[in-house]
């Protein structure tokens, strides 16, 4: 058997992350499927090799924090635990059932590993930002992760937070940045530009790290290294494909909301066999 090195395996779990979103997606007839996409990479790396987790014990006090600020691509998330172990896969074919614990924006309510509900966009770097300053003052190892849109960079409490977290030297907190350079109903640059993005982050007292956000060697390099202590926090922009990995879907404000069913839902998966 050929052994499988680091890389491959998150390569490995981004695509099972793709294949259960789109069925998730399809069964649930729930949208957002192309910001799934977009960040199937990032969670891939996240779970396979950068997070501190127990997935036996969920809420161990030394565990690493990660929220996903884009609630509204919780079936992503969903994918990433279930196959961490978190909770049986199974579970993942209720997704937004009536009735399921598997909403369609990411929940916290009795699914282990989602630290945070979210959906209303702006909320995940706040939260995020205050459980990396309760760690510092405990004194506490662990890191803190939050995974924003591009478009959510629209909202000011985001700003706010950013300028407490440099205030406060939280070295151990990382926002990433799906910079797919699309938001709801149009382009990034159409509806609120958000360059000089870098050098907005820079301006607010953060450490700036850029990457392609589908390269898993250059994520799991970027987001290794932590930050000396009592430095700055660190935004890493990752600049992405929204869609990604279906052809058809990618760099299209269309799967934003649309739901893949009948033929298209049958050439996605095709494309994922490949």
């Amino acid at each position: 058997m050929k052994k499988i090195n680091e890389i491959t395996s998150s390569e490995e779990l981004a695509l099972r992350i793709r294949r259960h979103a789109v069925i998730m997606t399809h069964n649930g007839k729930s949208s957002h499927i192309a910001s799934v996409l977009s960040i199937a990479d990032i969670l891939a790396v996240l779970y396979d090799h950068i997070l501190k987790k127990r997935p036996e014990e969920p809420k161990w006090p030394e565990r690493d924090r990660f929220i996903l600020s884009k609630g509204h691509a919780g079936a992503g998330v969903y994918a990433a635990l279930s196959e961490s172990g978190y909770f049986p896969k199974e579970w993942l074919a209720r997704h937004c059932a009536n009735g399921s614990l598997l909403c369609g924006h990411v929940s916290h309510i009795d699914i282990p590993g989602v630290e945070f509900s979210t959906g209303s966009l702006g909320h995940g770097l706040p939260v995020g930002t205050g459980m990396a300053y309760a760690a510092k003052l405990d004194k506490r190892s662990c890191r803190t992760f939050v995974l924003l849109s591009d478009g959510e960079c629209d909202e000011g409490s985001n700003w706010e937070a950013a300028l407490f977290a440099a205030h406060h030297r939280l070295s151990d907190l990382t926002a990433i940045i799906d910079y797919n350079k699309i938001q709801s109903l149009a382009s990034v640059e159409e509806t609120i530009r958000l360059e000089p993005f870098a050098d907005k982050w820079v301006a607010f007292g953060w450490q700036v790290r850029e990457v392609d956000g589908h390269d898993h060697k250059a994520l799991t390099e970027c987001l290794s290294i932590k930050a000396p202590d009592n430095g700055a926090p660190v935004c890493v922009i990752a600049h992405t494909t929204k869609g990604k990995g279906i052809s058809f879907m990618e760099n299209s404000v269309l799967w934003h909301y649309r739901s893949p069913q009948g033929d298209e839902f049958r050439a996605a998966l095709a494309e994922l066999e490949k």
